[in-house]
């Protein structure tokens, strides 16, 4: 099976990472606002397995900071300073039952490649191995501003927007996400004027929790997922007058295969032949063969994009590919959401052979 490397990564950061942190930082907050290498090298040290970064074509473009404290630490009012230790995080507590985010950030030439919901998605992960009770932590509420003459007390608009009379990027985000208001934080962060100095406690119950965790916090573990979303797609092969129809079709059903929070998208073998129905003239089957391949550049870097763009692995169905000595092999794909391919040969003769003549699979399938 061959396989490309992966151009998206969610990994734990390392103190190597701090100075490329910092510049990330700066840029989306600004040299006031921004962590300092100092806070970001405290939060490594003290909880190193709780700090993450997302990695694209090696250069970090999200970060996430979480520590693990006591439900009476989480669940009372607090600000940011407070809880956060000034920036520098904390070590774990040993009645820590919680899970605190206190970070989460995208570098904003990135944004359309759901990092966010990812390095959620990576705290949950953490919260499971851990076998916390569940994950806390303090949310924006960027659309109080606007709204505050309507609304005097934030509490009064945060439920407008649970009860979906108003909407809030952020607050809606989370909520999509899992998370639960326990509600407003006020003096959370003064300077935030968006949300008017407040925030949003969010909270999200861990369903793997034990009853008891004990006070000690158990080790981390590696554990695969208890269950996997699987979406197929019932592909209607139909006469297309170019490429950009066909990759409209596509990005249609991994955009609602995504939407279900699918974990994978399955699509049937040889769905690519829909492409031979732009072409003008009949073709016979080993021009047909020969032509699709020609598609398949096109075809592998739009997968792949649509795979890291939806947050998705594909199973790209199986495509007609030009492989040594001019043989086209039947050859099925899969595009992982962090960005890699991976490849399986068909166990069969191959589509055609490399004298241009065509096999009896190819005369099948043509």
């Amino acid at each position: 099976m061959a396989q490309s490397k992966a151009k998206l990564l969610i990994r734990q950061a390392q103190l190597a990472d701090v100075a490329a942190l910092a510049r990330l930082s700066n840029k989306v907050y600004g040299t006031a606002e921004a962590f300092t290498r100092a806070e970001l090298r405290g939060q490594i040290n003290n909880f190193p397995e709780g700090q993450f970064v997302a990695e694209y074509e090696g250069k970090i473009v999200g970060h996430c900071a979480t520590m693990i404290v006591s439900a009476e630490m989480a669940f009372r009012p607090h600000s940011w300073e407070a809880i956060s230790a000034g920036g520098y995080g904390r070590v774990p507590a040993d009645d820590g039952e919680v899970l605190y985010g206190f970070e989460v950030c995208v570098d904003p030439d990135y944004r359309r490649l759901r990092i966010g919901q990812r390095l959620y998605k990576k705290r949950k992960e953490l919260c499971q191995d851990f076998e916390l009770q569940g994950i806390a932590f303090a949310g924006r509420m960027p659309g109080y501003a606007r709204k505050k003459r309507k609304y005097p007390n934030p509490a009064d608009y945060l439920d407008a927007v649970v009860q979906m009379r108003e909407k809030d990027q952020v607050i809606n985000f989370q909520m999509n996400e899992g998370y639960e208001p326990r509600g407003i934080l006020p003096d959370y962060i003064p300077t935030d004027k968006e949300s008017g100095g407040n925030a949003v406690l969010m909270y999200w119950p861990n369903p793997l929790a034990p009853r008891d965790t004990g006070k000690a916090v158990p080790g981390l573990k590696e554990r695969l997922p208890s269950t996997v979303r699987v979406a197929t797609v019932q592909w209607m092969m139909r006469g297309i007058k170019s490429i950009d129809e066909f990759e409209q079709q596509v990005e249609y059903w991994i955009d609602v295969a995504s939407d279900y929070n699918a974990d994978f998208v399955l699509f049937p073998e040889l769905f690519t032949l829909e492409l031979l129905s732009i072409e003008q003239t009949k073709l016979g089957p080993v021009e047909a063969i020969d032509k699709i391949a020609d598609y398949t550049n096109r075809f592998c870097k739009f997968m792949e994009r649509m795979a890291v763009s939806y947050n998705i692995n594909i199973i790209g169905g199986s495509h007609p590919t030009r492989v040594e000595k001019g043989e086209i092999r039947n050859i099925s794909y899969i595009f992982l959401r962090d960005g890699s391919t991976h490849t399986q040969e068909k166990l069969h003769r191959p589509l055609r052979s490399g004298a241009g003549g065509t096999s009896r699979a190819a005369t099948a399938r043509a």
